[in-house]
């Protein structure tokens, strides 16, 4: 598979995540935890995947405007996986607070991946062309692989 398309589908399922944690009550405790933990594994997949092949790519085949570009993502990623997600995951999921949380992560993951498909993802169309893209794809997708078995592997451990 195509590296922009595998990403793409990844967005697909983050925002769908998304959209049941934002329409889900403060009743629904077990249901928001079980959809954090879920947002929490695709976002951490995809931010390795995007982090340690398509951005180093995107980066080493641009010029200073994809330097822009790169680390305005990669920011966008820190603070994703180092603020937001960790205050969403020590808020209780039974509060209004919770909700708020989650409206705003929902708004900084629809910002970011709108960013991507319609300004990164294009460029990297251009610059790295059909061939490097699936062979991108692949690595991806062998990532992703090892990845959800080491997550699975250690939390059957745990």
């Amino acid at each position: 598979m195509n590296a922009i398309d595998l990403l793409k589908a990844d967005h697909e399922r983050v925002k769908a995540i998304l959209t049941q944690l934002s329409e889900s009550t403060e009743r629904g405790i077990k249901k928001r935890t079980e959809l954090l933990a879920k947002l929490e594994m695709e976002i951490t997949i995809h931010t390795k995947l995007e982090e340690e092949i398509l951005y180093p790519a995107f980066k080493e085949a641009g010029g200073k405007e994809q330097d822009v570009m790169y680390y305005e993502a990669k920011e966008e990623h820190r603070t994703v996986d180092s603020l937001v997600l960790p205050d969403l995951k020590a808020t209780d999921p039974g509060t209004p607070e919770f909700s708020g949380r989650v409206k705003v992560v929902k708004e900084l993951l629809e910002h970011h991946i709108e960013e991507e498909e319609t300004e990164m993802f294009p460029q990297a169309n251009k610059l790295l062309g059909k061939a490097k893209l699936n062979e991108l794809g692949q690595q991806m997708e062998d990532m992703k692989a090892a990845y959800k078995k080491a997550l699975s592997s250690s939390s059957l451990a745990a």
